[in-house]
Protein backbone atom coordinates (compact mmCIF):
# COMPACT_ATOMS: atom_id res chain seq x y z
CA UNK A 1 0.00 0.00 0.00
CA UNK A 2 1.28 3.40 -0.33
CA UNK A 3 1.95 6.26 2.37
CA UNK A 4 1.57 9.59 1.82
CA UNK A 5 3.16 11.79 4.24
CA UNK A 6 1.50 15.32 4.18
CA UNK A 7 0.54 18.10 6.35
CA UNK A 8 -2.99 19.76 6.35
CA UNK A 9 -3.77 22.22 3.54
CA UNK A 10 -0.37 22.15 2.56
CA UNK A 11 0.85 21.10 -1.04
CA UNK A 12 0.35 17.55 -0.20
CA UNK A 13 -3.47 18.03 -0.84
CA UNK A 14 -3.06 18.10 -4.46
CA UNK A 15 -1.28 14.74 -3.54
CA UNK A 16 -4.40 13.69 -1.13
CA UNK A 17 -6.61 15.02 -3.66
CA UNK A 18 -5.42 12.54 -7.18
CA UNK A 19 -5.29 9.66 -4.46
CA UNK A 20 -8.65 9.94 -3.75
CA UNK A 21 -9.73 10.45 -7.20
CA UNK A 22 -8.06 7.34 -8.59
CA UNK A 23 -9.91 5.39 -5.65
CA UNK A 24 -6.38 4.31 -4.79
CA UNK A 25 -6.07 2.93 -0.98
CA UNK A 26 -3.48 4.66 0.86
CA UNK A 27 -2.04 5.15 5.01
CA UNK A 28 -1.84 8.76 6.06
CA UNK A 29 1.35 9.82 8.00
CA UNK A 30 1.04 13.79 9.30
CA UNK A 31 4.29 14.91 9.14
CA UNK A 32 4.41 18.61 10.79
CA UNK A 33 6.22 20.81 8.43
CA UNK A 34 7.44 23.37 11.21
CA UNK A 35 8.82 21.01 14.06
CA UNK A 36 10.09 17.97 11.53
CA UNK A 37 8.48 15.78 13.55
CA UNK A 38 6.35 12.87 12.65
CA UNK A 39 3.32 12.58 14.68
CA UNK A 40 2.59 9.04 14.52
CA UNK A 41 5.61 8.37 16.73
CA UNK A 42 7.48 11.69 16.98
CA UNK A 43 10.55 10.94 14.93
CA UNK A 44 12.32 13.28 12.91
CA UNK A 45 10.38 13.69 9.40
CA UNK A 46 14.24 14.40 7.84
CA UNK A 47 14.27 10.76 8.60
CA UNK A 48 11.88 9.95 6.13
CA UNK A 49 13.05 12.84 3.32
CA UNK A 50 16.41 14.94 4.08
CA UNK A 51 13.80 17.65 2.92
CA UNK A 52 11.55 17.72 5.33
CA UNK A 53 9.34 18.85 3.41
CA UNK A 54 5.44 17.42 2.14
CA UNK A 55 4.51 15.33 0.11
CA UNK A 56 6.65 12.02 0.10
CA UNK A 57 5.08 9.08 -0.95
CA UNK A 58 6.29 5.84 -0.06
CA UNK A 59 5.76 3.37 -2.91
CA UNK A 60 4.95 -0.24 -2.54
CA UNK A 61 8.91 -1.41 -3.03
CA UNK A 62 9.75 0.97 0.09
CA UNK A 63 11.16 3.88 -2.16
CA UNK A 64 10.49 7.21 -1.54
CA UNK A 65 9.23 9.83 -4.36
CA UNK A 66 9.04 13.65 -3.20
CA UNK A 67 8.31 17.03 -5.12
CA UNK A 68 4.35 17.75 -5.57
CA UNK A 69 4.95 17.31 -9.70
CA UNK A 70 6.26 13.95 -9.78
CA UNK A 71 4.29 12.55 -6.90
CA UNK A 72 1.23 13.67 -8.77
CA UNK A 73 2.28 11.74 -12.21
CA UNK A 74 3.23 9.04 -10.50
CA UNK A 75 -0.01 8.52 -8.72
CA UNK A 76 -2.01 9.04 -12.10
CA UNK A 77 0.18 6.40 -13.71
CA UNK A 78 -0.31 3.47 -11.10
CA UNK A 79 -4.38 3.92 -12.74
CA UNK A 80 -3.72 5.14 -15.95
CA UNK A 81 -7.36 4.00 -16.80
CA UNK A 82 -9.03 7.09 -14.55
CA UNK A 83 -7.15 9.81 -17.28
CA UNK A 84 -5.77 11.34 -14.12
CA UNK A 85 -2.83 12.10 -16.53
CA UNK A 86 -2.83 11.72 -20.69
CA UNK A 87 -0.93 8.59 -22.05
CA UNK A 88 2.16 8.04 -23.16
CA UNK A 89 2.68 9.86 -26.60
CA UNK A 90 -0.22 11.94 -25.95
CA UNK A 91 0.77 15.61 -26.65
CA UNK A 92 -1.47 16.19 -23.82
CA UNK A 93 0.66 14.54 -21.51
CA UNK A 94 3.35 17.32 -21.86
CA UNK A 95 0.72 20.12 -21.53
CA UNK A 96 0.16 18.63 -18.22
CA UNK A 97 3.55 18.94 -17.19
CA UNK A 98 3.66 22.25 -18.10
CA UNK A 99 0.60 23.26 -15.97
CA UNK A 100 2.20 21.20 -13.15
CA UNK A 101 5.73 22.95 -13.58
CA UNK A 102 3.59 26.17 -13.86
CA UNK A 103 2.19 26.27 -10.94
CA UNK A 104 4.85 24.89 -8.42
CA UNK A 105 7.54 27.34 -9.59
CA UNK A 106 5.21 30.65 -10.12
CA UNK A 107 2.20 29.93 -7.93
CA UNK A 108 3.76 28.04 -5.02
CA UNK A 109 7.33 28.68 -4.77
CA UNK A 110 7.13 32.22 -5.61
CA UNK A 111 4.26 33.24 -4.26
CA UNK A 112 2.73 30.88 -1.74
CA UNK A 113 5.93 30.03 0.00
CA UNK A 114 7.02 33.13 0.02
CA UNK A 115 3.94 34.69 2.16
CA UNK A 116 3.14 31.80 4.50
CA UNK A 117 7.26 31.38 5.40
CA UNK A 118 8.49 34.59 5.38
CA UNK A 119 7.53 37.85 7.83
CA UNK A 120 9.57 40.74 6.29
CA UNK A 121 7.57 43.05 3.77
CA UNK A 122 10.70 43.53 1.96
CA UNK A 123 11.07 39.93 0.97
CA UNK A 124 7.38 39.70 0.15
CA UNK A 125 7.18 42.75 -2.20
CA UNK A 126 8.24 40.75 -4.89
CA UNK A 127 6.10 37.80 -5.05
CA UNK A 128 3.43 40.51 -4.45
CA UNK A 129 4.11 42.34 -7.10
CA UNK A 130 3.63 39.50 -9.72
CA UNK A 131 0.81 37.60 -8.47
CA UNK A 132 -1.39 39.38 -10.41
CA UNK A 133 0.27 38.75 -13.50
CA UNK A 134 0.86 35.22 -12.59
CA UNK A 135 -2.77 34.05 -11.89
CA UNK A 136 -3.95 35.94 -15.41
CA UNK A 137 -2.20 33.10 -17.11
CA UNK A 138 -4.78 30.33 -15.72
CA UNK A 139 -7.69 32.64 -15.78
CA UNK A 140 -7.18 33.81 -19.47
CA UNK A 141 -6.29 29.57 -19.79
CA UNK A 142 -9.64 28.60 -18.44
CA UNK A 143 -12.22 31.04 -19.77
CA UNK A 144 -13.72 28.88 -22.05
CA UNK A 145 -12.42 25.12 -20.73
CA UNK A 146 -13.72 23.02 -17.69
CA UNK A 147 -10.42 21.47 -16.89
CA UNK A 148 -6.64 22.34 -17.23
CA UNK A 149 -5.57 19.84 -19.92
CA UNK A 150 -7.99 18.35 -22.34
CA UNK A 151 -11.81 18.00 -21.08
CA UNK A 152 -11.53 15.90 -18.08
CA UNK A 153 -9.69 16.27 -14.59
CA UNK A 154 -6.34 15.51 -13.92
CA UNK A 155 -3.86 15.86 -11.28
CA UNK A 156 -2.85 19.07 -12.61
CA UNK A 157 -6.38 20.44 -10.81
CA UNK A 158 -5.24 18.90 -8.42
CA UNK A 159 -2.79 21.03 -8.21
CA UNK A 160 -4.59 24.27 -8.98
CA UNK A 161 -7.07 23.70 -6.41
CA UNK A 162 -4.95 23.51 -3.84
CA UNK A 163 -3.18 26.99 -4.99
CA UNK A 164 -6.21 28.35 -5.07
CA UNK A 165 -7.54 27.80 -2.05
CA UNK A 166 -4.35 28.97 -0.18
CA UNK A 167 -4.57 32.66 -1.88
CA UNK A 168 -7.23 33.51 0.16
CA UNK A 169 -5.28 32.85 3.45
CA UNK A 170 -2.09 34.51 1.43
CA UNK A 171 -4.18 37.86 1.14
CA UNK A 172 -5.05 37.58 -2.51
CA UNK A 173 -9.27 37.67 -3.32
CA UNK A 174 -9.46 35.32 -6.68
CA UNK A 175 -13.06 36.82 -7.06
CA UNK A 176 -11.62 39.52 -9.28
CA UNK A 177 -10.92 36.52 -11.68
CA UNK A 178 -14.08 34.93 -12.57
CA UNK A 179 -12.90 32.12 -14.55
CA UNK A 180 -10.23 30.97 -11.64
CA UNK A 181 -13.64 31.29 -9.08
CA UNK A 182 -16.17 29.46 -11.31
CA UNK A 183 -13.52 26.98 -11.82
CA UNK A 184 -12.63 26.39 -8.37
CA UNK A 185 -16.14 26.04 -7.64
CA UNK A 186 -16.68 23.75 -10.11
CA UNK A 187 -13.34 21.68 -8.50
CA UNK A 188 -14.69 22.19 -4.77
CA UNK A 189 -18.27 20.09 -6.02
CA UNK A 190 -16.13 17.01 -6.85
CA UNK A 191 -17.12 14.45 -4.07
CA UNK A 192 -13.41 13.51 -3.50
CA UNK A 193 -12.08 16.97 -4.01
CA UNK A 194 -14.57 18.21 -1.41
CA UNK A 195 -13.95 14.71 0.80
CA UNK A 196 -10.09 15.66 0.44
CA UNK A 197 -10.49 19.30 1.34
CA UNK A 198 -13.23 18.80 4.76
CA UNK A 199 -10.63 15.89 6.27
CA UNK A 200 -7.57 18.03 6.04
CA UNK A 201 -9.37 21.06 7.22
CA UNK A 202 -10.65 18.91 10.31
CA UNK A 203 -6.68 17.96 10.57
CA UNK A 204 -5.72 21.60 10.72
CA UNK A 205 -8.00 22.16 13.33
CA UNK A 206 -6.70 19.35 15.59
CA UNK A 207 -2.57 20.08 14.75
CA UNK A 208 -3.49 23.41 15.49
CA UNK A 209 -4.71 22.54 18.85
CA UNK A 210 -1.96 20.25 20.02
CA UNK A 211 1.17 21.25 20.68
CA UNK A 212 3.52 19.62 18.08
Amino acid sequence: MLKLYFFPMACSLASRIALMEAGIEAQYHLAHIWTKKVADDGSDFRGVSPKGAVPVLVLENGERLTESAAVLQYIADVKPETGLAPGFGDPDRYRLQEWLSFIGTEIHKAFLFPTFWYKDDGSLAKPRARITQTLAVPSAHLEDREFLVGKSFTVADAHLTWALLLLRPAGVDIAQWPALSAYLGRMQARPAVREAIATEMALRKTVAASPA
